[in-house]
Order: C-alpha cells, then structure tokens, then sequence
C-alpha cells in the first residue's frame, strides 16, 4: 500500500490514478501493458488536449514503442488503436531498452562480458609525454 502513496517509478500512486479517473480518457494500451490516456477537455497551453502513458510496472521511456510515442509527441493526430502504422517487412519487433539487465549488450573485450579479453593486435602505440 504504502508504494502506491510514494513510489512512483513502480507504477502510478493514488494520487496519479486519482487525476487519471477525474480528467482522463483512457485511448488504448500496447503489448507491454501500458496504458495511455488523453485530457477530456484543453487543459494545456498551447490548447491542445493532454496526452500521458501510464507505465506498467516500472517507469522507463523506452517502454513506450515508436507508433506510441509518435501520438504522445502529437507526430500523428489519430492513436494507433484507430489509424496503425504500416509495418514493414524489414522491421524488428521491439524491445525496451536492455540496459543494466541480464539481456544488455556486452561487446567483447568488455570488462562485463565472459570469456577473455582479446590479444592486442600490435597496432596501438601508448601515447608517452615528451
């Protein structure tokens, strides 16, 4: 109970989801489970409706896929729910960042990788002050 009051970063708190109830509409949720929500009425200053994901679980931007976050930054005026993106044969499928898991990139020679460092190549020379 107590981190849906304080801790944000794992979802949203009371307060958020209170917000949410009052002066949201939910617009649809992506295969991560996010849910995103648009203003019912012009609340920002530019005049247009507000538009906000609330994350599933942990609170990382780059949980949000680019059809998302391309109606988030008003890029596409419909959300992906009425109007989706063409996909292409040569896309990936997405993934969040993997940064700082299991699954990150580790290139070889790095510290973090397994195995050994490769040999030097013989083609670097130290830099020595004069």
């Amino acid at each position: 109970m107590l981190d849906k009051i304080f801790a944000w970063w794992n979802g949203a708190t009371i307060g958020t989801l209170f917000t949410v109830a009052k002066r949201g509409a939910l617009v649809g949720t992506d295969a991560f489970g996010n849910r995103y929500y648009q203003s019912r009425d012009n609340v920002s200053y530019d005049g247009r409706k507000r538009r906000w994901v609330i994350y599933n679980g942990y609170a990382e931007a780059s949980k949000v896929p680019p059809e998302w976050h391309g109606w988030l930054h008003y890029t596409f005026d419909e959300p992906p729910t009425v109007n989706p993106l063409p996909r292409r044969s040569w896309e990936a499928d997405y993934k969040p960042n993997q940064t700082g898991t299991p699954m990150a990139w580790r290139p070889q020679g790095s510290l973090a990788a397994e195995g050994r460092r490769p040999a030097a190549t013989g083609d670097y020379q130290a830099w020595k002050p004069e």
